[in-house]
């Protein structure tokens, strides 16, 4: 299974496969229809207070990542279910923030592809 990230304004692709919108709110001035979303796995997205709390400030990035990481953890049987929902093709984590270098889905990528995906033998 290959694991990608894109931004929600971003134009789906061919190779996107399952297309799973990852916040927890929907993203501004995307239509769900040219959205092309499959599923969205909004309890797999940071906790309100964290999202707040991290406010994409890169000062916070570090931090970020190991109290989201943690929220995962601690979440960890849904993020099977979701992964798992998706089948063995190619997913593509959509995002709305800005920032492509400091996003919550660059962190649940990685945890779904050392922690989930590593346990389940994909």
């Amino acid at each position: 299974m290959n694991v990608s990230i894109k931004r929600a304004y971003a134009l789906p692709g061919p190779r996107d496969g399952y297309r799973v919108l990852v916040d927890r709110l929907w993203p501004r001035a995307v239509s769900k229809a040219d959205a092309c979303i499959d599923d969205w796995w909004k309890a797999c997205a940071p906790s309100t207070a964290l999202r707040k709390w991290f406010s994409h400030d890169p000062t916070k990035w570090g931090r970020f990542k190991k109290r989201y990481t943690d929220e995962l953890e601690a979440n960890r049987e849904e993020v099977t279910r979701s992964v798992n929902r998706a089948g063995r093709g190619p997913i593509t984590l959509i995002y709305g923030a800005k920032d492509e270098q400091h996003n919550h889905a660059i962190v649940l990528k990685e945890f779904i592809e050392t922690r989930i995906l590593v346990t389940r033998g994909s």
